[in-house]
């Protein structure tokens, strides 16, 4: 699934207005008939509704779902916010055919009419939709805080009111919605966290707008989902041999931090990497032994942590950091690893770290690299953003500007790539926010490069099975329970479920 910006969404309108064809009127009853389905399949059946509209075809929305639900007998109060402004073509439209259904229909013109809500109807907010240009105010921006401060269940349609669709809305006054109803794809606003208060749980609704209409545009990103990740994955053959699978070395671990490698083995072997050779200090030569014996080991530098790097060129792919540790040493251990290094490689964490405290070491990344910052490893590496949508954006320039993939860890974890191109992940869960996840992704990504997948296929295929490997660990266990090595045991069932 596409991510559009709101000038590509109101072209996909009219492109289907033309092409299917349909009237805009049409359209705006699809929608709100789309609403209502869902309403009715999730358990509003019989309930009252008060509905809140603005006089643009968001509010035209709300005005066609007050027809349909007062007609099927439910009880439907619609407070209108009268302004200067005469409404939309299509919301007039849809303001003379409620005044035949048996609903109530009320004007909001001044604060002091704000209208007492009970604390049993289900609030509709269609006040304004995602063609929002500027912050509520005035008597609109009085009434967000008056839906906000009813404590009733919100359901916004499309977009809550007052969120930019396509750029930061911090500071604004947003309806705090408990349910988004938005329209056929993402929009930026939706997978930026410091949006979730606003847009609670979204519903994406299919309305039948005319899908030949993307193949004429440039998305500004993509959903990693399961269709995308099976273009990208390749079935092991009959007369398969390790050496078929990739030559991987992981250089991992210090005193104290041996937990971090393990991780990351464990987790490269259960993504199908033919063999695996872990550079280690001397302190984890027989944790590692103990704990993974099917990975060989190597012990690098001294007894507490790395310091060299024996034989990279013959290995497919290299991945650096679970567990490294910040020392001085790391930054000639990296030099060494970048100088002259064609093969493709993967850091995370200390190696991140590491880089921040030496930004020299930024421009000698080798092209095509995977790095795997959480928000604040990024920020120090880069400077610290204002916001989430400035900081994914520093995240899609970087990317290209150094030649690199940046996966920018979070709840949609953003995939970033050279030429300007960004993934968006759908699998995982809030039980992931736990140290140690990060280092099962490492091990992960290594193995899909040391197979030979691209560098933007490495890193989608193991964002998502990594998200749905603890999906389906979380079942039967509270959020809070999840282990990384929980994750682990379940990524060869991820594989299996998405990808057989």
């Amino acid at each position: 699934m596409q991510v559009l910006d709101i000038d590509q969404i109101k072209a996909w309108d009219k492109y289907t207005i033309t092409h299917e064809p349909i009237s805009s009127l049409q359209l705006m009853e699809r929608a709100a008939s789309a609403c209502f389905q869902w309403l009715m399949n999730n358990h509003y059946n019989g309930k009252q509704f008060t509905i809140f509209c603005g006089k643009g075809n968001n509010g035209g929305d709300g005005l066609s779902l007050a027809r349909l639900l007062s007609e099927k007998g439910h009880s439907v109060a619609v407070f209108i916010v009268e302004g200067k402004e005469i409404g939309s073509e299509d919301f007039q439209s849809n303001l003379l055919s409620l005044q035949t259904a048996p609903s109530s229909i009320h004007y909001i013109s001044e604060e002091r009419s704000l209208p007492l809500i009970p604390s049993d109807t289900i609030l509709i907010d269609a006040l304004l939709g995602s063609g929002l240009n500027k912050p509520l105010e005035g008597l609109t921006k009085s009434l967000a805080n008056h839906i906000n401060a009813s404590g009733n269940e919100i359901i916004s349609l499309d977009i809550p009111s007052g969120l930019f669709a396509d750029k930061t809305s911090l500071g604004n006054t947003i309806v705090q919605a408990t349910h988004t109803l938005s329209f056929q794809c993402y929009k930026l606003a939706f997978l930026i966290a410091e949006n979730e208060s606003y847009v609670g749980q979204l519903h994406i609704l299919d309305i039948g707008l005319q899908t030949d209409y993307l193949q004429t545009i440039i998305p500004q990103g993509q959903l990693i989902d399961e269709s995308l990740i099976r273009t990208f994955f390749r079935k092991r053959k009959l007369f398969a041999h390790k050496g078929l699978y990739g030559n991987a070395a992981l250089l991992a671990g210090s005193y104290g931090m041996m937990g971090a490698a393990v991780l990351a083995a464990k987790s490269c072997l259960r993504c199908g990497v033919g063999k695996l050779t872990c550079h280690i200090p001397a302190c984890g030569y027989n944790i590692m032994q103990t704990s993974i014996p099917e990975a060989m080991c190597i012990v690098e530098g001294n007894e507490e942590f790395i310091s060299s790097f024996t034989s990279p060129d013959k290995y497919d792919a290299v991945g650096i950091g679970p567990g490294l540790g910040l020392r001085a040493s790391n930054s000639s251990l990296l030099s060494h690893c970048f100088l002259g290094n064609l093969k493709p490689m993967v850091l995370d964490a200390d190696a991140l770290n590491s880089i921040s405290e030496d930004p020299a070491l930024l421009e000698k990344i080798p092209a095509n690299t995977i790095i795997t910052p959480h928000v604040k490893e990024f920020d120090r590496l880069f400077g610290k953003a204002t916001n989430d949508f400035e900081r994914m954006q520093m995240a899609i320039q970087k990317a290209n500007a150094l030649r690199i993939v940046i996966v920018l860890k979070g709840r949609y974890s953003l995939v970033a790539t050279q030429g300007g191109n960004c993934y968006f992940n759908t699998t995982g869960n809030p039980g992931m926010a736990k140290g140690g996840q990060g280092d099962v992704l490492t091990g992960m990504i290594l193995a899909f490069l040391a197979q030979g997948y691209k560098p933007h296929q490495a890193a989608c295929i193991s964002v998502y099975l990594h998200g749905y490997a603890a999906d389906l660990a979380i079942a039967g266990m509270a959020m809070e329970a999840l282990m990384p090595s929980d994750v682990i045991e379940f990524i060869g069932a991820a594989i299996k479920k998405k990808l057989y």
